[in-house]
Order: C-alpha cells, then sequence, then structure tokens
C-alpha cells in the first residue's frame, strides 16, 4: 500500500494569492493512498525540503508529490531531497499549480479547484512510478569548440588550462573573430589587437588544443559525454606543414584586386591571401573563385616562386571524425545589411538611409576598419567616395534594432556604446570635425559605460539628438540627413560629409543549419537558446551542449568573455567525473511486439533508436525490432507517440500511469 506524501507551496505570493494552498492540501490529504499533506511557504528553501525529509521519514513515504512551480525549475531539487531521505528519486512527482492555475487564473474557487484535480492526478500517476536505476555512461574528456572568436578562444583556452584537450574549429581562414577587426575597445579604449593577438598565439601554441581553421561542422552524432564530430577540413590549396609564411606567394600573386573581406571590402587582397597580417595561422588560402589557376587552368605563379613547395592544387577537402565529450558553440553574430535583402529574409527596411547606393553611408565595422591603424586607410578616417577627410560626420543609431515593424524587436545591446566610442575616435583623429548623433535613448549598462558615454558628450563634444532620421539624400558631395529632435520639437537637417549606421546584431549566416546538425534550439531570429535564461544561461536543453557569446544573443566583449569561462566551467564540471550520472527517463521497446516497421527511428530527433537482431537458439535470424540506446534517448516520448503497435514505452510516462491521471479527473 502507498504512503503518500503532498508538500504544497506557497511559492512566497505567486501560488497562494490565487490558489487556497491550505485547502488545497487539507482536500488531497483525503485521497485514498496519501499518507500526510502539508503546505508550507517556500518549500524549495533549505528549511521547506528539511520538513519534507522528516515527513518522509517519519511518516514511513513511500512516495512524494510536491505541488508548487515547472518541473524544469525545481524537479531536481526535490528529487536530490527525497534521495537525501532515503527515497528512490523517481518516487517523486511535481504538480504544477503556478504555471497551470495561478499564473493563468484569476478567479480564486476555480484555480483552487483546478489545483486539486492536477494534485490528483500526480498522486494518482505516482502510485504507479516504479524505482529506476540511474543511467551511468562513460565520458571522453575533449571538447569541441564551435568558433574563433574571443568567445570560442576564451572557452578553449580555460579548458585547455584545465588539462583537457580541445578541438577548435574556424570557417574561416584565421581565429580572431569580430573583435580581430575592431580599432579600440570601450569603455577603456584600449587597442583591441593588441589584447586579442596574444590569445590567438596561445590558442596556436597550446599543446592542449587542436585548431581546424577554415573548417565548418559536418555531422554531429552520440550523445552527452560521447558525441562523433566530423569535420569537414576545406582545401586551402597550400600545405600548412609546409609553409613558412613568407609571403612571397601573395606578393607574386597577379590577381590583386579582389575586395577584402576583413576590411569590410574597402580594401583589396590578392586571390592566395591571409585575411589580415596577424592572422592565426599565418598560412595563406586560395580563393578558387577568382583564381586564375583554378578558373583557365594558366598562371601557377604562387606555386612557381614558393620556395618550400607548399602550394598544391590537388588539395581537396578532408572530412575528419573527432570524438569529444561536450560542445561548446561559440559562432558569435553578423551585422545586419541594409543594402540588399538576402533570398527568403523576413526582415523588412533593406535599402533605407541609402546604404549601399550612397558611397559615404558606411556601417558601424566599416568605419571601425577604417578607425584602425591596420585597416585600408591606414588608420586615418577617409571617405569612401573621394578620401577625403569628413568634417561632419552623423552617427544614426537603432538601424534595424528595436524595429517590430521591419521584423526585429530587439535590442542589439551594444549599438550606443559603439556609437559613443566611434564619435570619441573620429574626434582623436580629426580635431576641427563634427559627431552628430541620432538617438532614441542611451542603454549603458555595464561598469563604467554610462561615464564613457558621458565622457563622448561633454569631452569629446559629441552633439546628441533624440529623433530618428526621416530623410537621407546626396545633394552634390554633401548628404542631407533630415531628422527631428524631439527634446525641443524642432526639424533638423544637416549637411553631413559621412554617415554611419549602427545595424542591428544579428546571428552568422548558417545558424540554423548549425542547431539543426547539433539538435539545439534556437529562437525566431536565429539565435540560441539557453536551457533556462536565469539558472542555465550557458546551456542547452541537449545535454552536453552549451552557449558562449553573441551567438545566443546580442553581447558586449565583458559579456561574452564572461560567458565563454562559464562555459568551459560547465565543461571542467562534466569532465570532472570520469562517469556521468543521468536521468532514467528513457524509452524501452517490447521486442514481442515490435513488428520492426522502424518508425520510431524516422522521428526520433536524438538518433537514438537503432536496429537490433533477434535470434533463435541455433542463431537464426528471428526478427529485427527497434532498440533504443538509453545513453543516447532525450526522454522526449515521440517514438512513443509514433509507434502503432504500442511497443514503445517512457519509462515514467507509461500508458498505465497516464490512463490512471485521466481516470483521476
Amino acid at each position: 500500500m502507498s504512503r503518500i506524501g503532498v508538500f504544497v507551496c506557497h511559492c512566497g505570493e505567486n501560488i497562494s494569492r490565487t490558489v487556497d494552498v491550505e485547502r488545497v492540501a487539507a482536500q488531497v490529504g483525503m485521497l485514498p493512498g496519501v499518507a500526510f499533506s502539508t503546505d508550507y511557504k517556500y518549500m524549495c528553501s533549505d528549511p521547506g525540503q528539511t520538513l519534507l525529509k522528516r515527513a518522509i521519514q517519519e511518516q514511513r513515504l513511500s512516495h512524494v508529490v510536491v505541488a508548487a512551480c515547472s518541473p524544469r525549475m525545481h524537479e531536481k531539487t526535490f528529487r536530490k531531497a527525497v534521495e537525501a531521505a532515503g527515497l528512490n528519486p523517481f518516487l517523486c512527482e511535481m504538480a504544477n499549480i503556478r504555471e497551470h492555475c495561478s499564473w493563468v487564473h484569476e478567479d480564486k474557487q476555480e484555480a483552487t479547484e483546478k489545483a486539486i484535480e492536477i494534485v490528483g492526478m500526480m498522486v494518482e500517476r505516482v502510485k504507479k512510478n516504479r524505482v529506476l536505476p540511474t543511467i551511468t555512461v562513460p565520458v571522453t574528456k575533449r571538447s569541441l569548440v564551435i568558433g574563433g572568436g574571443i568567445a570560442g578562444i576564451q572557452a578553449a583556452l580555460d579548458i585547455a588550462d584545465a588539462g583537457h584537450e580541445v578541438v577548435l574549429v574556424e570557417r574561416e581562414p584565421s581565429i580572431g573573430g569580430h573583435m580581430a577587426q575592431l580599432s579600440e575597445t570601450f569603455p577603456t579604449l584600449d587597442c583591441s589587437q593588441c589584447i586579442m593577438t596574444p590569445k590567438m598565439v596561445d590558442v596556436a601554441n597550446h599543446p592542449k588544443i587542436k585548431l581546424y581553421t577554415y573548417a565548418e561542422i559536418e555531422h554531429v552524432e552520440g550523445y552527452i559525454g560521447n558525441f562523433q564530430v566530423t569535420v569537414r577540413k576545406k582545401a586551402r590549396s597550400v600545405d600548412e606543414d609546409r609553409c613558412t609564411g613568407c609571403g612571397v606567394c601573395m606578393e607574386k600573386c597577379p590577381i590583386k584586386k579582389i575586395p577584402n573581406k576583413f576590411d569590410c571590402n574597402r580594401g583589396m587582397r590578392p586571390a592566395i591571401y591571409v585575411p589580415f597580417p596577424q592572422a592565426v595561422p599565418n598560412t595563406p588560402v586560395i580563393d578558387r573563385e577568382h583564381c586564375t589557376k583554378f578558373r583557365t587552368g594558366k598562371c601557377g605563379l604562387c606555386q612557381k616562386v614558393c620556395g618550400p613547395g607548399a602550394v598544391d592544387y590537388e588539395q581537396e577537402d578532408q572530412l575528419i571524425v573527432e570524438p569529444v565529450g561536450a560542445i561548446v558553440v561559440a559562432t558569435g553574430f553578423d551585422l545586419y545589411s541594409i543594402a540588399e535583402k538576402p533570398k527568403g529574409s523576413p526582415i523588412k527596411g533593406y535599402g533605407e538611409f541609402g546604404h549601399g547606393k550612397l558611397p559615404d553611408v558606411i556601417d558601424g565595422m566599416t568605419f571601425e576598419r577604417l578607425a584602425s591603424a591596420s585597416g585600408p586607410t591606414g588608420g586615418k578616417i577617409l571617405r569612401p567616395s573621394d578620401g577625403k577627410e569628413p568634417k561632419q560626420i552623423v552617427f544614426i543609431q537603432c538601424v534595424g534594432s528595436r524595429a517590430r515593424e521591419k521584423g526585429i524587436s530587439y535590442c542589439s545591446k551594444i549599438c550606443c556604446m559603439y556609437t559613443a566610442k566611434h564619435t570619441m575616435l573620429y574626434h582623436h583623429k580629426v580635431h576641427d570635425g563634427q559627431a552628430y548623433v541620432f538617438f532614441m535613448d542611451a542603454r549603458t549598462p555595464g561598469k563604467n559605460y554610462d561615464e564613457f558615454w558621458r565622457r563622448s558628450i561633454e569631452e569629446e563634444e559629441a552633439v546628441y539628438i533624440r529623433g530618428m532620421v526621416s530623410r537621407l539624400y546626396q545633394k552634390d558631395d554633401k548628404i542631407v540627413v533630415m531628422g527631428s529632435d524631439i527634446s525641443v520639437g524642432v526639424q533638423v537637417e544637416i549637411e553631413a560629409d559621412m554617415v554611419v549606421l549602427a545595424t542591428a546584431v544579428q546571428p552568422q549566416a548558417g545558424a540554423e543549419l548549425l542547431a539543426q546538425k547539433l539538435g539545439i534550439s534556437y529562437d525566431k531570429y536565429n539565435f540560441y537558446s539557453e536551457a533556462h535564461a536565469k539558472l542555465r544561461p550557458v546551456e542547452c536543453a541537449t545535454a552536453g551542449i552549451y552557449l558562449a557569446g553573441a551567438c545566443q544573443g546580442p553581447k558586449d566583449i565583458p559579456d561574452t568573455v564572461s560567458q565563454a569561462s562559464a562555459a568551459a566551467a560547465k565543461v571542467m564540471t562534466l569532465f570532472a567525473k570520469d562517469k556521468l550520472e543521468r536521468e532514467p527517463v528513457v524509452a524501452k521497446v517490447k521486442d514481442a511486439g515490435c513488428v520492426g516497421c522502424f518508425y520510431c527511428k524516422k522521428v526520433c530527433p536524438y538518433g537514438a533508436v537503432e536496429e537490433k537482431e533477434m535470434r533463435d537458439r541455433q542463431g537464426n535470424l528471428v526478427k529485427v525490432v527497434a532498440y533504443v540506446n538509453p545513453g543516447v534517448c532525450g526522454g522526449c516520448g515521440t517514438c512513443q507517440a509514433t509507434c502503432p503497435s504500442k511497443s514503445v514505452e517512457l519509462d515514467g510516462y507509461t500508458d498505465e500511469q497516464i490512463v490512471a491521471m485521466i481516470e483521476a479527473l
């Protein structure tokens, strides 16, 4: 006979404001099998858990139901408490009377009645719960980091410094990401490359880090502790082991007029190139789309002048399989380019502000490259159209961001600060120049950020105009910017020499496809989703995969580095044990009923369903049935819902339990 204990939580006033928790406790205490029932203000607190443990021992309880918030929030907490009191943790269930009652109902009577029914259902369900043993799986103590920007570099170095091997994969020819493109960083105005390039070199020289650049993730299999990742290492057409980085091939290459993506297409590069002088690795790559040798079969000059014989036109892509136990995703961000609408993009607003049409209307990253000493102008602020120094610059904030009507409703978070930085850099380089900033409001949430923003106005003489730009057009060699200053209620018209747009931060191209390969969730903008916004901000819902940096949402450098170290700490925690314990809520196949249709295999999002041969005593094949690998199964129940012969059951969600819950209503 079951002796069930029911513990009803007030959740402060979150639940008790709408649900009569005392009545719920009293009512469910009369249900058959319930031996003890009580309520408490904060059941998840230490006194609440102590109450639960003491009741299990004093009342000799066999099962527990906690009526509180969502199981996603505190199920682990209460199962640990139950286990500490001597019960199997999977004999504890949670009834969600917060999200399902108090947060969605206003009528206290109705919410209380509903709460009583929900708790009653869970009482009937927990009676059918079985003792489940925890599943243990071995852990491969190597990790994969996807993305070689500051987030990926920081995570890789932290994990490697802890003594674990790291495979770092970057799709560009060099690591460094967007931070390598920046001139200076806010709020300290220190040189971005001066703080970035030493870390890039550390990655290249670290004995525990295996670096793949110009490479992409092809395929991911497995589960937490045991992933098999296939990496496509694209052909550079240059042997990395032989190349000395002398640069003669780049000097001799006759094709030198290719726009350099690293310089936002403001500078030129040859067909065989490294993205920037401080690139890591300092090994060139041949741009096969523009190389004469690959286009016509002629030339071949780079191979002729290469002393070590590193240029290899026959080199092909390689597929390399790497076993890893954890994955850190740090793919970073890209900027919203409003010049040309990508095919299939749901975002509206392309072609605004003359971007892509007027040569002197540029975005923030292009301004960074103009201001950088390693940029196409050697650090001089010059107009793209005629190379003259602009004496008046207009900066326009929130281009794309916070515009629901155009499809981007979020704040890009960093634009207010980097625009303030741009006004300072401009004033430092063009002393007689004047910067104007059109803005809606200033968002400066960070240490010394607000002081930095004020400095741009009070000391660097930037003029901030609260209002949006309504029209922008070319007039002779000037760009006329028309807007309004809503602070004083007047129309404003400025004849600018250059306009800089603070365009929205977006996920990298291909983020959606990578998420599907990894089996992680993402939002409508293709930013990756964390397991819990407050309590698990660097974990994915898919166990063993962690997030770092702007692939999750817009972030500045300090937040990105913090999150990368947090993700690395999660990986090190995982690697602290040789074997990993995981919840046994997995699907099982009844061999006798399985007809081998393998519908379950087709729908399984985790790839957990395998084929198992059934043989008689003589070794003859009788039939092939489905088998669920418990180490891979995510416990989603899709196979159970799909199986036409009802041969699959999910532990903790059996048909018997579901029927018992329905009959309790």
